[in-house]
């Protein structure tokens, strides 16, 4: 994630504590989880008494927000650099899942952060939707550049959506910046949830004496997710 550099000698001094502060909290969430998480164990990890932290984040939530906002930047990063390849759309798509999947192998701490069990009596503010959006309009991009090509499926069979789910679709494809039909939307949404759910699968141990290793079953996933959303340039 890039962050504006540093005017002053006190704000470069202020973003390296930072710094050592969420390094640390990486490393206790990886001992203890999110859960166990601790201002007192961070402080320790840096050398500082508790109350110098304090002035840094001001509780376990600050801390696990400005993870969660940092994490979700990384992940967005590698979400944008994979779409940002030169070929088609589908392709990029594939890539783009490709990436998720690796980061959350790089970085399987922070990913069950983001996606696995909330954490108890931990509600994250508003501000980190905006970044939690970049990775998904990543893909949604690519869906709406296919589509304005011509090299989207639109018309599929299937049920109706109803006026809920449609109404639905219709929200999610406003929020993430689409103008494309409704059951677009939805098929896209079903892909994701798909792409997600395969990688979650693996880095939770739910693949283990079925498809592990899971490169195969990754690949043919994340193909497939990319059929079901309507890409014809695979």
């Amino acid at each position: 994630m890039t962050t504006d550099p540093p005017r002053t000698a006190r704000e470069r001094a202020r973003q390296e504590v930072m710094a050592a502060i969420l390094e640390a909290g990486r490393r206790e969430l990886a001992e203890r989880g999110a859960d166990g998480l601790s201002l007192r164990a961070v402080a320790r990890e840096v050398g500082m008494v508790s109350s110098a932290v304090y002035r840094y984040v001001a509780s376990r939530d600050d801390l696990l927000t400005a993870l969660i906002s940092e994490a979700y930047g990384a992940v967005a990063d590698a979400a944008e650099h994979a779409a940002s390849a030169r070929t088609t759309p589908g392709r990029r798509f594939v890539r783009l899942c490709g990436a998720l999947r690796t980061w959350g192998q790089e970085h399987p701490h922070e990913y069950a952060l983001l996606y696995g069990s909330p954490v108890p009596g931990y509600h994250a503010p508003e501000a980190t939707t905006d970044i939690a959006t970049r990775t998904p309009r990543a893909a949604a991009a690519l869906v709406q550049e296919a589509y304005d090509a011509g090299t989207l499926e639109v018309h599929e069979p299937g049920p109706p959506l109803g006026r809920v789910l449609a109404g639905q679709c219709a929200a999610m494809g406003e929020a993430l910046g689409m103008s494309v039909p409704e059951p677009v939307v939805l098929r896209l949404a079903q892909a994701w949830t798909q792409v997600y759910g395969a990688i979650s699968f693996e880095l939770f141990g739910q693949l283990r004496n079925t498809f592990d290793p899971a490169d195969a079953f990754a690949a043919h996933t994340f193909a497939t997710a990319a059929r079901h959303v309507g890409f014809t340039d695979l």
